[in-house]
């Protein structure tokens, strides 16, 4: 997944704080991994334990744990909390011991999201789990963003990354409510960069397209995401792939080098926009 870091390079991310959600596992322990090689201070966050009407685990606290573990090794300084990102309350306390310890906050990935639950038609939706989807995928990244952008703001400076998904541009059946949170990611980072343009603090979205459950990383995404549908977890992977023009589903290391991108200084230009990594699926 990640190497160690090396001096004879310069790293992309020195001397920045970055602060990532849902970094327990999958592409948040990705990204995590990635930016403390580029040379962040992270705070890491996840929920630690399994929500009621969400039909499968969720990233847990030993794993949080591993993930602090692995950007320890490669030199950066780390803070790992379990929050929930519906809990605003515990969102503040987490943002104000980073401060404290830091001193800044440069850059934050909203990266904390459920799959489920999902599979069934609008109408059968039940009205606990549309408000579960959208509060977790859609107001907790609001609830990260109304608690990180004030030090931004008085820093002038800052990059927000949220990560939506394929869901945020196009349709898919029996997946109402998840499209409906995804697309408002979009939204919320096309109002928010507007808002936050004349304080220097850029703002954009990542939308992946279907990304392997890369092992490495524990990720288990896509395959719940199979469940939901029916399709047999056995053979996930080839159903996926027959709507992919590459013939090869997503890597997580490549939503991840999108964010160090977008992070980093080389896209100082760059907000309100979508960062497609989807081999080419939306583009039919």
């Amino acid at each position: 997944m990640t190497e160690p870091r090396t001096e004879a390079v310069d790293m992309l991310l020195k001397g920045k704080v970055a602060v990532i959600t849902g970094a327990a596992r999958g592409l948040g322990r990705e990204c995590a991994g990635r930016f403390a090689r580029e040379g962040a201070d992270l705070l890491l966050l996840d929920i630690g334990h399994d929500i009621e009407g969400v039909g499968y685990p969720l990233g847990s606290r030993d794993q949080l744990a591993d993930t602090a573990r692995m950007c320890e090794e490669q030199g950066g300084s780390v803070i790992a909390a379990a929050v929930d990102v519906r809990d605003a309350v515990r969102v503040g306390e987490a943002v104000d011991e980073a401060l404290d310890r830091f001193g800044a906050i440069d850059v934050l990935v909203n990266n904390a999201g459920i799959a489920g639950p999902s599979g069934r038609p609008v109408h059968e939706i039940s009205e606990a789990d549309w408000l579960l989807m959208l509060d977790t995928n859609l107001n907790g990244t609001w609830r990260m963003i109304k608690a990180v952008a004030p030090s931004m703001i008085e820093a002038r400076s800052g990059s927000i990354i949220n990560v939506s998904s394929t869901a945020g541009i196009v349709g898919y059946r029996n997946f109402a409510a998840y499209v409906t949170a995804k697309h408002g990611l979009v939204g919320l980072t096309k109002a928010a960069a507007l808002d936050y343009a004349p304080f220097r603090i850029r703002v954009n979205a990542i939308c992946p397209g279907s990304v392997r459950d890369n092992p490495l990383v524990e990720g288990r995404m896509l395959s719940e995401i199979a469940r939901a549908l029916d399709v047999p977890v056995d053979g996930h992977e080839e159903v996926f792939l027959r709507d992919q023009p590459t013939n090869a589903l997503v890597e997580t290391s490549s939503v991840a080098g999108a964010a160090i991108w977008l992070a980093g200084d080389d896209s100082r230009q760059v907000t309100g926009t979508t960062v497609t990594v989807d081999g080419g699926f939306t583009s039919r």
